[in-house]
């Protein structure tokens, strides 16, 4: 009977010991998971302002027909939302 206690209480530590083992890769592999999570939403919030920007330069092509006036026009808009995101962070 001590021996048969002894035997479950052995087994119980390792099962304890693989569980533990195993929280701690999953853990591992939780934070790699929110690292590339977070990389790629970064990636996709540059994206989504890139194409904001190709649209609004499309708008402005189509009104003034030059592209580099439009490019101009758009740098400049481009730069002023910057210069008052900067100033609202303050």
């Amino acid at each position: 009977m001590l021996e048969d206690i002894q035997k479950n209480f052995e087994r119980m530590i390792a099962l304890y010991e693989r569980e533990r083992e195993m929280v701690k890769q999953l853990s591992i592999e939780l934070d790699s998971t929110r690292t590339a999570n977070e990389t790629l939403r970064k990636h996709n919030t540059e994206l989504e302002k890139e194409i904001d920007d190709l649209k609004l330069a499309a708008a402005f092509l189509s009104v003034s027909g030059e592209p580099e006036a439009a490019k101009a026009r758009v740098d400049k808009l481009i730069k002023e939302i910057n210069k008052c995101i900067s100033l609202l962070e303050r």
